[in-house]
């Protein structure tokens, strides 16, 4: 009766209180912690954008009293992770929201970089809670200071209720009503006035402009100069709607003797980084530094204030050289007869 039956099943382990054990996955055993722990948020340890690195750097930083520094090069050397996967974490930290880096410089001329830590991003004003000193184990935590109870005020002494007296009248008196036939005054609302800054936001960009006559050659040279603006600037890459929209505009630069390597330039130069929306800003740049045309030649000689230059004509007889308004004969040809009109040459 005492031979143990070694063909048994053995039996199966405990179930820890207020587990349900699982039929598969993971299983936890889970006990209360009494000192030494740090509550980190699922919003944390299962965030699907960050890395497993980001979400074990930001527990780590979470559960560092205040005041440690947690630099690269330190964190470097505390962990495995190279320097550069570290630097990643926490650029990955600071995009969501758990981190905050900024540099401040203190009183005596020192630039220093100063780290906030957030556990709960967004959270609001009034839910913030003012971490408590930590101390080293075995000393006894500081008492708060007692806060001393405001002295409680003598009680009145007894007076004698004052005898009641009539006071203002608190009535409401109508108003009269108006005479028959007269509208009531009423004040003029003032509208309100629209704030320049969103007058300003709401203004739509000016028009592209747009050439006189676009003729197949000015097309196709202003589309090769858009597509063509890539080799020169990788970030000015389009794509052929945008070529195409664009076209118009500079073939109006065309169309007023601008050369392609001058628009060229004017497109390419101090582009900001990153470039966001090349199309965006070769719009703005075609339309606000469009130059105007090219004077002709009246307009680029100097005037000259009360002399009156009439300019020189050809003979259509002898074609002589002479001034007149308008063209036509000189002088002699018309004071001689028509059929007895030679034409005269200079020798």
């Amino acid at each position: 009766m005492d031979t143990p039956q070694v063909t048994a099943p053995p039996c199966p382990p405990p179930p820890v209180p207020g587990d349900r054990a699982p039929s598969s996955g993971v299983i936890h055993v889970n006990f209360r912690h009494a000192a030494g722990y740090t509550v980190i948020g699922n919003h944390l340890a299962q965030h699907r954008g960050l890395s497993l690195t980001a979400i074990g750097l930001a527990t780590h930083i979470q559960s560092l009293p205040a005041g440690v520094r947690i630099g690269i090069k330190r964190l470097a050397e505390r962990f495995p992770e190279s320097e550069t996967r570290i630097a990643a974490a926490l650029r990955e930290l600071e995009a969501h929201g758990y981190l905050h880096r900024s540099r401040v410089r203190l009183a005596d001329g020192r630039i220093v970089t100063r780290t906030v830590s957030y556990n709960q991003p967004g959270a609001t004003a009034h839910s913030l809670t003012v971490p408590r000193p930590r101390t080293a184990p075995g000393k006894p935590a500081p008492r708060p200071t007692p806060t001393p109870a405001p002295a409680s005020a003598p009680p009145p002494a007894p007076t004698s209720a004052p005898e009641p007296h009539p006071g203002p009248s608190t009535a409401v008196i109508p108003a009269p009503a108006p005479a028959p036939g007269v509208a009531p005054a009423t004040p003029p609302a003032s509208a309100p006035q629209p704030h320049p800054t969103s007058a300003a936001r709401t203004t739509p960009p000016p028009p592209l402009p747009q050439p006189q006559k676009f003729t197949p050659e000015l097309q196709r040279t202003a589309t090769a100069l858009l597509a063509d603006l890539r080799r020169h600037a990788p970030g000015l890459t389009l794509s052929g709607s945008d070529v195409a929209a664009l076209a118009p505009g500079v073939a109006t630069w065309l169309e007023r003797d601008a050369h392609p390597d001058a628009i060229r330039h004017t497109l390419t130069a101090d582009l900001p980084n990153p470039l966001k929306h090349p199309a965006r800003l070769l719009r703005h740049r075609i339309t606000a530094l469009l130059p105007p045309p090219l004077p002709g030649a009246a307009e680029l000689t100097p005037p000259r204030h009360g002399v009156v230059i009439t300019p020189l004509q050809n003979c259509d007889t002898c074609d002589r050289a002479f001034r007149a308004a308008d063209p036509g004969r000189c002088r002699d040809c018309r004071d001689r007869p028509t059929k007895q009109a030679a034409p005269h040459r200079a020798a």
